[in-house]
């Protein structure tokens, strides 16, 4: 739990008098929260006051509570936000889980603030600076100007309608995963791969304040499925856990909305937002893709472009040349989300494509024990470790916070084989924009 009087008391300190406000979002809500199978984060950003002798310490509670700082701007100790104190509590109100490690951002009037893309960099580089264990966090954003951003903003969303909303996990599966096309036609709204959407849900929240966006993945190419430039796609799970004190089962707000529109209802739209999980413009490049769940959808939507027949037609300056490979999480063998998608393109383009699932709930890892995504990677470690030598190769991880550890074991093993220290290469890889991070 985050101590309020810990941070303002060094405010009096002769260094602790300098006050930063952070801006942060997707704090985690609890740590018993945080051991179920869909863990909470606030749908709002979090305004927290820090004294500048515990700018380092914050910086690091924040990532390991799964926040992101968006902002940080300098204050007085006694300067109030919005005429009046606001500090982060991690044990604050619940909201929903926003998909893909995406927190939505909102103010208290119930009218959501879209991030500032620079200040975003600006936070992002300073967490990066600033940790000295090497862990894992999301790298500093790429400099890319001609990526479209807030288009449509949280007071101004674009009513799109469903086209068609269709299941996507298979009979006996656990959970409901959709896969929701929307129609954008008479909007603005362009994207392109690796960058999400918000999603407004009708109603109000328990304090009767307008629901705030929540963020999403979005799951298809630039052209969308029909490769017509006129809709985008979402794949969206239904967030359902056990509330930690009621024990009550809890089913978040925008993604049953979602999972159970009907074509032909509206939706309200913003963004696009997010220039963290972005292709390299290389068509020799390769790519490892690691998922877990609805962590396909931006992988989803990178295969398509590299792939898929009608998509490689109306991108005839781009023709992918290089090696990709997808290391997929889920829990059962009907959870193998768009399936015959992957399989297809594997029997396509068996040397630009490997597809390697890890099913928890049916296989077994060295041990005995499930057969996670950190399993799959410690398995493949030396292999992927060659691979990500290579200058051309960008990892995109995407998906559930918790494999990451596992993960960078992995490859930490696989390099001290070489005498490398792998949290060095991992920050040396971040700063050249071939790292990709978006967990929750």
């Amino acid at each position: 739990m985050y101590n309020q009087g810990a941070v303002e008391s060094a405010a009096n300190t002769q260094l602790g008098s300098r006050v930063f406000l952070y801006e942060v979002v997707g704090l985690r809500q609890s740590e018993e929260t945080d051991q179920t199978n869909y863990p909470i984060r606030k749908s709002g950003s979090v305004f927290i006051r820090v004294p500048y002798n515990r700018m380092n310490q914050e910086m690091r509670r924040i990532t390991r509570l799964g926040g992101t700082i968006v902002s940080i701007q300098p204050i007085t100790a006694l300067q109030q936000v919005n005429g009046k104190a606001s500090l982060g509590n991690a044990n604050s109100e619940e909201s929903e889980l926003a998909k893909s490690g995406e927190a939505a951002n909102g103010e208290g009037n119930g009218k959501a603030t879209p991030v500032n893309t620079n200040s975003e960099v600006k936070a992002e580089q300073q967490l990066k600076n600033k940790d000295k264990k090497g862990n894992t966090m999301t790298q500093a954003k790429a400099k890319k100007g001609d990526v479209p951003v807030n288009t449509y903003r949280p007071n101004a969303p674009f009513i799109g309608k469903v086209i068609s909303n269709e299941a996507l996990v298979k009979e006996d599966g656990i959970g409901i995963v959709q896969h929701i096309k929307f129609d954008l036609s008479g909007s603005d709204l362009k994207y392109i791969e690796g960058q999400s959407i918000g999603i407004i849900p009708p109603g109000v929240d328990k304090n009767g304040k307008p629901e705030k966006l929540r963020l999403y993945s979005i799951a298809s190419t630039r052209h969308g499925d029909d490769v017509d430039d006129k809709t985008v796609s979402l794949c969206v799970r239904q967030l359902e856990y056990k509330h930690p004190e009621t024990g009550e089962t809890v089913y978040g707000v925008c993604s049953t909305h979602l999972c159970f529109l009907k074509p032909g209802e509206d939706v309200k739209i913003t963004g696009p937002v997010g220039k963290e999980m972005l292709l390299p413009e290389d068509p020799d490049a390769n790519i490892i893709m690691m998922a877990t769940g609805t962590g396909i959808a931006p992988m989803r939507a990178y295969l398509w472009r590299q792939f898929k027949d009608a998509e490689k037609a109306a991108n005839p300056e781009y023709e992918f040349k290089g090696f990709s490979w997808l290391i997929f999480g889920v829990p059962t063998t009907p959870n193998l989300l768009y399936k015959e998608e992957l399989e297809e393109i594997q029997e396509k383009y068996p040397n630009n494509f490997r597809l390697t699932p890890a099913i928890s709930r049916e296989q077994k890892n060295p041990q005995g024990g499930r057969m996670y995504i950190q399993d799959r990677v410690a398995e493949h470690a030396d292999e992927l470790w060659q691979l990500i030598k290579n200058e051309k190769t960008h990892t995109y991880i995407c998906g559930l916070r918790g494999m990451e550890e596992g993960i960078d074991a992995a490859l930490t093993a696989a390099a001290a084989k070489e005498g490398v220290t792998w949290s060095d290469y991992q920050k040396e890889l971040k700063k050249a924009h071939r790292w990709h991070v978006e967990t929750y």
